[in-house]
């Protein structure tokens, strides 16, 4: 791990120098093949110390880290160009990488806590300072202030943890079950709720997704929000004895809340609100099958977090493409683009029907996973999954059938297409959420 960290702090440098953002984005990509390559064959925990190590959960996630902050780069480049502040733009997203790589190789509850919220200082000034809209200012008082606020009681229960037990280290605690502990129960759970975002507590995500630039977008899409599943996967090993008690209001809140934001995605008119809805229904059913602590639950929401984030990540890739040739995210103005960009007509297609989880995509895994976990966890709970599969299905068919044919905006009188570097962009997020189901075993390794 260290030599990661040490090629990582590398890259800074290159931020204050002009005409550094391929040379970048470039070593990204080569050191996600690095550590795929270096740290890909282990067992249950590898590249263990007292602070940092890793196991199958956290190998995961940080090469999604890698690949997601290396496709921000590809996605900014027309926005870098005709942009100003453009190393601080390289400097926030290389600083976001750092902080997330030391989220997930975290192995002390409080320095896990720390980065989880230094996370949050670069996405605020992502969404602030390159945002579209002036409503971006309340975008980012609300991620903040969700965030924060939920996050200060998971501070108090990790003082209390060290307090009773002298130790923070997940390794350590990974065995021990406090009994009867309500308010730590909730403190502990209530911040990683709120960044999944679980129903009722999400008001923040589509606000943020709509005034971010496309790279903002992309990481909370991607990364961020699995900072919650990630977050709850650790601390339920010690918390399973109350989870037991109490984790039936969450799974109950997340069925009916996915059945009613699937509903709002099927009345949406904005093409990244749509997308942002629907992250928070799909997010809805991982902590469902997350907290039946089951076998099939824990590993299917592990693979769908992994999916969501390429599928999710890719489709925000589309609206951008679409807001930079229209000038407009809205379905109004973006239908019948099977006429003016019939070359990505395909991606959206592919994309649309991985985010509605067909074959072969990775999606498909983790939803079978998840029905199999939350159905043999209650039969009760078939009616409202069979609900958000339909609508599931309902919004990605419309997402794609309104965009994509119709009768073409009286507005537009010109041909476009998209270039190189776009078909690059989505093929890179398309090939990874199609091939690694050919390596299912490594969404259920670290069980």
């Amino acid at each position: 791990m260290l030599k990661i960290f040490f090629m990582m702090l590398m890259m800074f440098p290159f931020s204050f120098l002009k005409s550094s953002f391929w040379t970048v984005q470039n070593f990204i990509f080569l050191l996600s093949f690095i550590f795929m390559i270096n740290f890909g064959s282990m067992n249950y925990f590898n590249y263990l110390s007292y602070y940092f190590g890793m196991d199958m959960i956290s190998y995961g996630l940080i090469l999604l880290s890698f690949w997601i902050c290396g496709l921000m780069f590809m996605a900014s480049e027309k926005f870098y160009l005709y942009n100003n502040y453009q190393n601080l733009f390289i400097f926030m997203i290389l600083f976001l990488l750092l902080m997330l790589i030391f989220t997930f190789s975290s192995m002390s509850i409080f320095m896990f806590y720390l980065f989880f919220e230094a996370s949050l200082i670069p996405t605020l000034f992502l969404i602030l300072g390159w945002g579209y809209q002036p409503e971006r200012l309340q975008a980012g008082v609300y991620l903040l202030f969700y965030t924060l606020l939920a996050s200060l009681p998971l501070l108090i229960g990790i003082f209390y943890i060290l307090d009773y037990k002298n130790t923070l280290s997940f390794s350590l605690l990974l065995n021990f079950n406090f009994l009867n502990l309500n308010f730590l129960y909730l403190s502990l759970i209530f911040a990683f709720l709120v960044k999944m975002p679980m129903f009722l507590v999400h008001l923040w995500l589509p606000k943020a997704h709509v005034e971010a630039p496309v790279s903002g977008s992309m990481i909370l899409a991607g990364i961020l929000l699995k900072l919650g599943g990630y977050g709850l996967l650790r601390m339920f090993s010690f918390l399973q004895i109350s989870g037991m008690k109490y984790n039936y209001w969450w799974i109950s809140i997340s069925l009916i809340g996915g059945v009613l934001i699937s509903l709002i995605c099927l009345r949406q008119t904005d093409l990244k609100a749509l997308i942002a809805y629907s992250s928070v229904a799909h997010m809805g059913i991982v902590l469902s099958g997350l907290l039946t602590l089951s076998y099939w639950g824990l590993s299917g929401s592990y693979s769908l977090m992994i999916a969501h984030g390429l599928c999710s990540s890719g489709l925000f890739c589309l609206a951008n493409i679409s807001y930079e040739r229209m000038g407009s995210r809205s379905l109004l103005i973006n239908k019948g683009m099977l006429n003016f960009m019939p070359s990505l007509s395909l991606w959206w297609f592919l994309l649309c029907s991985g985010n509605m989880a067909a074959p072969p995509t990775l999606n498909l895994l983790g939803e079978i996973s998840l029905l199999n976990s939350i159905v043999s966890w209650s039969w009760l709970s078939m009616v409202m999954l069979s609900f958000l599969s339909f609508f599931s299905a309902a919004y990605s068919l419309y997402l794609f059938a309104y965009s994509q044919h119709g009768k073409i905006y009286s507005g537009l009188y010109f041909f476009s297409s998209g270039n190189v570097r776009e078909f690059l962009l989505l093929m890179l997020h398309w090939l990874p959420l199609n091939l690694l189901i050919m390596k299912s075993n490594f969404c259920m390794l670290w069980l």
